[in-house]
């Protein structure tokens, strides 16, 4: 009977279909990367998700991610992913929490139910905490590394972190597990050389700051804004996913 996946059916089977149906996936940080990371696994038929992030849709979002216009600027991401994949597949299961992910609020997060945890946050010590809780569980996780200050998408690549060259974060990161004992996670990163932003305070949102009053988390915090494009956060994001439908479409007798 024909259905919204038998094009990917015929290409994996309707086994796999099922398998992939049956499964939950934890997407932390709904972003550049998140956010298409959420678009393909959710027409992939992903049949259960969580999706953490407490920003909401900023007018800068808009050059890359899937989820930003004109009309959700200011609304949280999570609940605009949420009605954006319900429209994709109303029959997806989907919870959101609206908080960034941290060491303090990690017993909050049901990481034992879980199929594939995604870590598409920023911060470095949210990211490790996030790798050792899915590693505490035996539960598949994929990290994404820099996707800021690139502009070809093409050098784009999955790999184990020890593998990685050139992504300053992806070097912090190998230290930052080697140091506990963390043997091998896969990664999406580029081995493109960063692009130093361009000064131009006409545009910079240290003097034209326009997060919401209040707002918990402002780019401003960060020591340096990343300069970012359309296409290499997609692309990184689109890989992750590749991956999770690979690794979860998967027979466990095979």
């Amino acid at each position: 009977m024909l259905n919204q996946f038998s094009r990917t059916q015929l290409l994996l089977g309707p086994e796999a279909i099922e398998r992939l149906h049956n499964k939950k996936v934890a997407v932390f940080g709904i972003g550049g990367v998140g956010g298409y990371v959420c678009e393909a696994l959710v027409r992939s038929g992903i049949g259960a998700f969580d999706l953490i992030d407490d920003d909401k849709v900023c007018l800068t979002n808009l050059n890359r991610q899937i989820i930003a216009t004109r009309k959700t600027v200011g609304k949280y991401k999570t609940d605009v992913m949420k009605e954006r994949m319900l429209e994709i597949n109303p029959e997806a299961k989907i919870d959101v929490h609206r908080c960034f992910f941290l060491p303090e609020n990690a017993d909050d997060f049901p990481f034992a139910e879980y199929d594939y945890v995604v870590d598409a946050v920023d911060t470095v010590t949210a990211k490790i905490e996030l790798i050792l809780r899915a590693k505490r569980e035996n539960i598949p996780v994929i990290s994404a590394m820099g996707a800021g200050n690139k502009l070809d998408a093409g050098r784009m690549k999955v790999a184990d972190i020890y593998e990685t060259s050139v992504c300053p974060l992806a070097r912090v990161m190998r230290h930052e597990l080697k140091k506990r004992n963390v043997k091998s996670l896969k990664v999406v990163y580029s081995d493109e050389p960063p692009v130093r932003p361009r000064e131009d305070p006409s545009i910079s949102c240290r003097s034209h700051c326009i997060c919401p009053p209040g707002a918990q988390h402002k780019c401003t915090e960060r020591r340096d804004i990343p300069g970012s494009t359309a296409f290499v956060p997609a692309v990184a994001g689109l890989l992750i996913a590749g991956e999770i439908v690979k690794d979860l479409a998967k027979s466990t007798e095979e």
